[in-house]
């Protein structure tokens, strides 16, 4: 009788700890926090880097601190709350990107743009910067450009700062800073100690590249070296093509842009890459900007034609026979200028189809809309945590190139 109470007791022990077990299960029925994977390279067969300038400069009326579209959506004269028939929002620009007008800052466009890139066979991004000063929207810049950079070591993809020395006399004029040279040596100094000791901060011959849109206003090589006085490693310097006078030894070479026509750049590639010794072209797919319509300015003169793809045939093309070590992409998103590589509603993929093409990435397989897909559910689930967790897998899934387990857990999401 003892033994058959004992037994009874230890049954019931074991229904009590089992129960105990099934409610603890319960209580942390919470999403499973996804696997963290390390980013895989994109295998290519040109050798070729190819970076992309990139703007970070949108802001939405729910991103601003004063609850207005941004400037690069609206210039002048466009409001973005008003919605066509097509559903589309009225803009400062000839074309639409595919996922609508965004904040720059946003982690989940972020995460968008930089997939598309990764598997477009692009290695790094190169950032259109103003600098460190709260003038004008050069804070926000600064901000969105850092939520950028987060990202990229997730996604395994490099970068590199674009300085706009342009603005560094708003920045005396608004009483920030006391000289211009004075400004500059505030904004590297903030770039060598917060930039340049990045993993993925882009190098070129071991030193940290630095480029500039111009110079513009620092125009004298007794400037530069001032500048470059008070950084510990002076970084590899590129300026804007027949720039680098202005710069004299401190730079170390020099950059294609968009001007007119190709002419342009085979001019650049055959008669002034052979004196520098570092060179990176450009190719572009095209360019027309809004500015007059959206009366943001004076008309830039002068437009290159998009040609269904074929100006980006022709100036990657060019970039090729030139035989560049490094090729930036002009640009991902200056939708006011028409220059945008980001996929839109008037040229879909094509664009990152045809670098992809150009930089032989080895895996054919097109995921570029399931990416799309995995922005759009982003949005669709924003407060469904179980989701938003699955969401983060497939990220992780896409950053390491396992793109078929990425596309069942997204089919799996209604």
């Amino acid at each position: 009788m003892k033994n058959y109470i004992k037994l009874l007791v230890f049954g019931l022990m074991n229904i009590v700890m089992v129960a105990g077990c099934s409610n603890d299960d319960k209580s942390s029925d919470k999403p499973l926090e996804p696997e963290k994977i390390e980013p895989v390279s994109v295998e290519k067969t040109n050798s070729t880097k190819i970076y992309m300038h990139y703007m970070p400069w949108f802001e939405t009326k729910e991103s601003s601190t004063d609850k207005k579209w941004g400037y690069h959506w609206t210039m002048a004269n466009k409001n973005p709350d008003n919605v066509g028939a097509n559903g589309r929002r009225e803009i400062a620009s000839y074309y639409y990107p595919l996922i609508g007008p965004y904040h720059s800052g946003d982690k989940n466009v972020i995460e968008n743009h930089l997939l598309l890139m990764k598997y477009a066979g692009i290695d790094g991004v190169l950032i259109d910067w103003y600098g460190t000063y709260d003038v004008n929207d050069y804070r926000m810049v600064k901000e969105n450009t850092e939520q950028l950079i987060d990202m990229l070591d997730e996604v395994g993809l490099e970068y590199a700062i674009v300085y706009e020395d342009r603005f560094l006399t708003n920045v005396v004029n608004a009483g920030k800073a006391i000289s211009v040279t004075g400004a500059a040596k505030t904004d590297l100094a903030y770039v060598q100690k917060n930039y340049f000791s990045d993993a993925n901060y882009i190098k070129i011959n071991g030193k940290p590249l630095l480029m500039n849109f111009g110079p513009i206003v620092l125009q004298t090589p007794a400037e530069w070296t001032n500048v470059f006085n008070t950084l510990t490693e002076k970084p590899t310097f590129l300026t804007l093509w027949d720039q680098s006078i202005e710069a004299g030894a401190n730079a170390s070479g020099e950059y294609a842009w968009v001007y007119k026509n190709s002419t342009y750049l085979t001019n650049f590639y055959t008669n002034t890459k052979p004196k520098l010794n570092i060179t990176m072209g450009a190719a572009y797919p095209g360019f027309k900007d809004f500015y007059v319509e959206g009366g943001g300015g004076g008309a830039i003169g002068w437009t290159i034609e998009h040609n269904n793809g074929t100006t980006l045939d022709e100036t990657l093309s060019l970039a090729k026979n030139a035989a560049v070590d490094y090729l930036q992409l002009i640009t991902w998103n200056d939708f006011g200028e028409g220059t945008m590589f980001e996929p839109t509603v008037e040229f879909g993929y094509s664009y990152i189809e045809k670098v992809k093409a150009f930089a032989g990435v080895k895996n054919t397989e097109n995921v570029f809309s399931d990416i799309s897909r995995l922005y759009e559910l982003r949005v669709q689930k924003k407060g469904n945590i179980e989701i938003q967790k699955k969401l983060d897998q497939a990220f992780n899934y896409f950053v390491s190139m396992q793109t078929a387990k990425a596309k069942q857990l997204l089919s799996e999401i209604k």
